[in-house]
């Protein structure tokens, strides 16, 4: 029985910088699956939900993510506010040029506007974006540098930013073991999947972070499976 008392310091394969891009591929893509299939994009979807009835606008909204990878979150979001008839606008950021590569390819369509970096470089000073958000991020980084991360996602938005990411728990860390383990074809999927949930976060540790941030009014809410999403609105 794994110990989840405390949160795993052991690195992820896929935070190594020399990994093919074909295994990242077929990481991204199988990850997209997961995220539909047990609720990942439901819950971003939510976020943005939660933001706009909130911040009630009738401009078109801009909405970053951090650490955007393929592009799929962006892609259904995209999707429910074509539905919902609301005006929309992206940015996608990440540190990896194939990734925002691969993203253009799947979503040549996306209004969105790709950027290659590290998201503490960029400062959105004229045009910030309504929202900001990030999924399945969170876990790669520690304390201290989420400290950091909340604050300029802070700065950087308009109206607010929410996180939707894994918490830790014994029963998500062996479920997606097993899952994996009999359907995943990613060596890093089926490693990187349950040492994610231990890399998670759990309730008292997210407080820890928004108070060092000096961030007092923000929501956290768990959804189903095994994430929670907190959402933080300027005032």
């Amino acid at each position: 029985m794994i110990n989840l008392a405390e949160r795993s310091a052991k690195k992820e394969i896929l935070d190594d910088d020399h990994i093919p891009f074909a295994d990242i591929r077929q990481n991204m893509q199988e990850l997209n699956i997961i995220n539909s299939n047990l609720g990942g994009h439901a819950i971003s979807i939510k976020g943005i939900q939660k933001l706009l009835q909130l911040c009630e606008t009738n401009q078109p909204i801009i909405i970053c993510e951090i650490g955007c990878g393929g592009g799929d979150n962006l892609h259904a979001i995209e999707k429910w506010c074509n539905k919902k008839n609301i005006a929309v606008n992206f940015i996608g950021i990440d540190i990896k040029q194939e990734c925002i590569d691969f993203a253009q390819q799947q979503y040549p369509l996306l209004p969105c506007r790709w950027m290659v970096s590290d998201y503490e470089y960029l400062l959105f000073e004229n045009g910030k974006p309504d929202f900001i958000f990030s999924s399945l991020f969170c876990h790669h980084f520690g304390e201290q540098q989420l400290i950091g991360m909340v604050q300029w996602m802070q700065q950087q938005s308009r109206k607010g930013f929410f996180i939707n990411d894994l918490h830790r728990h014994w029963l998500a860390y062996y479920s997606i073991q097993l899952i994996t383990r009999l359907f995943s074809k990613s060596y890093l999927v089926k490693n990187d999947a349950p040492l994610s949930v231990a890399r998670g976060f759990t309730l008292s540790e997210w407080n820890t972070i928004f108070t060092g941030a000096g961030i007092p009014h923000y929501s956290v809410t768990w959804r189903w499976a095994f994430r929670y999403l907190i959402v933080y609105v300027h005032e």
